[in-house]
Order: C-alpha cells, then structure tokens, then sequence
C-alpha cells in the first residue's frame, strides 16, 4: 500500500466523518438507505407470499447484499478510471450518509427536550427511532427506550460502518448497510416475516457480531470504568439479540442504570430480562453523559482505524 492509496483510504474517510458530525443525515437530499428501503419494501411485496418463504427470502437477501456490494464497487473503479479525485468524492459522500453518529445523538437530545415539556410529546417523539408501541410508555419508559437506542445505534450506526469500511472499504461498508436495511423491515419473528426475513435477520446477527462487542469495548474504555468488562460479559447476554445487549450493558454500567422490561411490538406484549442492576430516575445528566460517551466512542473508533491502515501500509 503506497502514499496514493492510503490518501484514497483514508481522505474519504475523515471528510466523511467530519460532515456526519456536523450535520447528520440531510433531510431535504436523497438518501441511498432510503432507496434501500424502497427496494425491500417492493421485493417484499412481490415474493413474501405462496411457498417457499424462507428460500425466497434467502435469496433476495444474498442477492441484494451481493449486488450491492459489486455494484458499488464497480461505480469506483469507473469513477478512478477517469479521475481518482471522483471516486474519493463519491467515497466521502457515501460514508457521510452510511454514518448516523450526529442524528441518532439529536433524535436522544429531542426525545428528552420533548418529555420535559409532556410525556405525550415523548411518546411522539420517541417513536420516531423506536419500534415498539410507544402510546402508552410513562416518561421513565420513554428517557429509557432513547437511551437503550443510542448504545445499540451507536454499534449499528456508526461503528459497525466503520468496521466493514475498514475491511472491506466503501462496498463493504454498503453492503452492510443493506444488511442492517434488510434486518430492520423484514428481521422480525412475527407471522409475516418469520420464514421470509429468516435469513435477513442472521445476516445481521453475523455482520454485528464483532461490531456490538468492539462497540461496547470502546464504551468501557473512553469512560474509564475498566471494572465493567466482566459486567458487560454477563449483563450483554441477558438480551433476547446475540449482539445488541453488550452496548446496552456497557451504558447501563456506565450510568449505572436498568434496560430491558416489558413493551409491546406490533400489538403483542414482549418481555425483555433486565440489563443493569439500578432502576434509578434517568435524568437529562445521563443523556448528557451518554451522548458524551458516544462521541468519544467514535473518535477512538476513527483514530483506531487510521493507526491500522497506516500499520498495514507500514508492514507492506
């Protein structure tokens, strides 16, 4: 690896990151993950139907991943083909709107800002990063389905991007991100999905297994409590996610809080084990403290990944 390509690695990167952290996702643009979604939501309307579900859902989710991945590639090598300055642009775009480090930490602030005023602003607020039924949360429930949505966001929407960039550059890093599409519509074990996202949803579980613990290490480490790697190892297992407890339980050591409990989700009452030993009142302080600790997270994440590429350039 020469000079040239660390610069093309590394460039987009930071310009990337730098955009997402000072605006996040740009409303008024079109969105890639948008048109991810669109394409799901149509494939799932056309296939999700007769015999054979789980097949066809495995194969329009390979088939998604698989083209995502090579078609993002060839973009780039068409765009370096004529100018390298193109792909680093077009890479720079993409990894501003794979991240969702500055939206997810101003949807948690607003969620907040709103159950100050009234629990029923939270309830709306909330249930715009939120799954579960939020019309009847009190604003307990609410500060802390915002929190248990930054830890496990922070893994699915910024570090886990990051990961795949770093191993697989701008088409991994995509294709990740169809993944984390195709697991958030059609991952769920209810009778419309159950057979035909299957596959989707281990996918996901896959592609998040080393991200949510790397995400939960580097929680532990920029909030200096080193004590609460043993508590994260059994705490992130009590989740009904093989991945998104750790992150929860590095937060819920952090501010020494309780997740988990019971919500409804699509109309049917589910029980979430308890993550944390503290059911304590969450307070605007502990949004400040989580926020912060997210932050730090991405920048030790960033600085991490440019100390191994300049390492692997090094040993080449």
């Amino acid at each position: 690896m020469d000079l040239n390509h660390l610069y093309i690695v590394l460039l987009p990167l930071f310009i990337g990151w730098i955009l997402d952290w000072l605006f996040g996702d740009p409303p008024l643009l079109p969105h890639p993950i948008v048109g991810f979604g669109k394409i799901i939501s149509w494939g799932e309307k056309k296939w999700n139907n007769g015999e054979q579900k789980l097949q066809k859902g495995a194969l329009f989710a390979v088939s998604l991943i698989v083209l995502t991945f090579l078609i993002s590639l060839g973009i780039l090598k068409i765009l370096h083909s004529f100018h390298p300055t193109l792909s680093i642009i077009f890479s720079a775009i993409i990894v501003f709107y794979c991240l969702a480090g500055k939206t997810l930490i101003r949807e948690v602030r607003q969620v907040f800002q709103a159950v100050d005023l009234s629990v029923e602003a939270g309830r709306t607020q909330v249930a715009r990063i939120v799954g579960r039924d939020t019309s009847n949360l009190s604003a307990q429930q609410i500060r802390t389905a915002a929190l248990e949505t930054l830890s496990e966001n922070l893994s699915d929407g910024v570090i886990a991007p990051l990961f795949w960039y770093l191993l697989l550059g701008i088409p991994g890093m995509l294709a990740y991100k169809m993944i984390n599409t195709l697991d958030s519509m059609i991952g769920y074990k209810n009778e419309r999905y159950k057979e035909f996202g299957c596959w989707a949803a281990h996918i996901d579980d896959w592609a998040n297994y080393v991200p949510a613990r790397l995400t939960a290490f580097l929680m532990i480490l920029v909030s200096g409590k080193f004590d609460l790697f043993s508590f994260v190892k059994e705490q992130g297992k009590n989740h009904s996610s093989p991945n998104s407890g750790f992150p929860e339980a590095a937060l819920a050591g952090i501010l020494n809080c309780q997740f988990g409990g019971s919500n409804y989700y699509f109309g049917t009452l589910t029980h979430k084990a308890l993550i944390g030993n503290s059911p304590k009142e969450l307070t605007a302080s502990d949004m400040k403290i989580a926020i912060s600790i997210n932050r730090k997270t991405e920048i030790v994440m960033i600085i991490w990944i440019a100390l191994s590429i300049f390492v692997v350039a090094w040993l080449k």
